[in-house]
């Protein structure tokens, strides 16, 4: 199985995905420089990690929406190919009308780093088929524009395709006001697209799946992939 890791200037959880992928899961790994528009077919999935791509000037992921990557990304998700947005990810696939709704500034106007509670949504996807359905997952979140929205009619679409794929949730898995962190509507945490093959998560699974840490829950987001087999 052989994955790619898009590497944008300001991406900061690149190595860290990288690690993962190869190091601790025995993957097939390669970096995939934003200035390459080649085809990525010859991978099995790819991954945007989190982090500051081009500083988040502007709004974030809305220039490194515009980077030559893209549109390789974009053919490769139009032919089927399995796509992961981690956070700064998640916030360039929707700047890339990849999936749907919109990433707003925290309810709180801060930048927030602390673990939460996500409570696993949608089983019967390549990102969540090895959690079960309810899973509670605990995995950190670090960002300030990490507050999903969507109007009325977009969500409605969603619930019917089953696109909401993670809620914040409390350590029991109950979707309450109290455990959201950043005021995104209905908690939502996570979304595919309507093909679920490109996932958007605002939670960081890299920083919870190294064997080193007590908690590996980060890991259940890879491991569905790994057994979904190739594209």
């Amino acid at each position: 199985m052989k994955c790619g890791v898009v590497v944008f200037p300001g991406s900061n959880c690149d190595h860290d995905c990288y690690h993962i992928l190869k190091h601790v899961l025995g993957l097939s790994t390669e970096w995939i420089w934003h200035k390459d528009n080649a085809d990525l077919d010859r991978f099995d999935w790819v991954v945007l990690p989190g982090g500051f791509s081009f500083g988040d000037y502007l709004r974030a992921g809305a220039i490194a929406r515009l980077s030559p990557v893209m549109k390789a990304v974009t053919r490769y998700a139009n032919k089927g190919g399995r796509v992961l947005g981690i956070c700064n990810g998640f916030q360039i696939l929707l700047e890339a009308g990849l999936l749907p709704g919109a990433l707003l500034n925290n309810r709180s106007q801060k930048f927030i780093c602390k673990t939460v509670h996500t409570v696993v949504e949608n089983p019967d996807t390549p990102f969540t088929r090895h959690c079960g359905k309810n899973a509670v997952l605990q995995i950190p979140i670090a960002h300030q524009q990490g507050n999903f929205y969507a109007d009325d009619e977009t969500l409605k679409r969603m619930a019917d395709h089953g696109q909401v794929l993670l809620r914040y949730a409390d350590a029991e898995g109950r979707v309450t006001e109290a455990a959201n962190p950043n005021g995104s509507v209905q908690n939502i945490a996570a979304v595919a697209n309507e093909r679920k093959n490109v996932m958007g998560m605002m939670p960081h699974p890299e920083r919870v799946a190294d064997p080193l840490w007590p908690n590996l829950d980060g890991q259940s987001i890879f491991q569905s992939l790994i057994h979904s087999g190739a594209s």
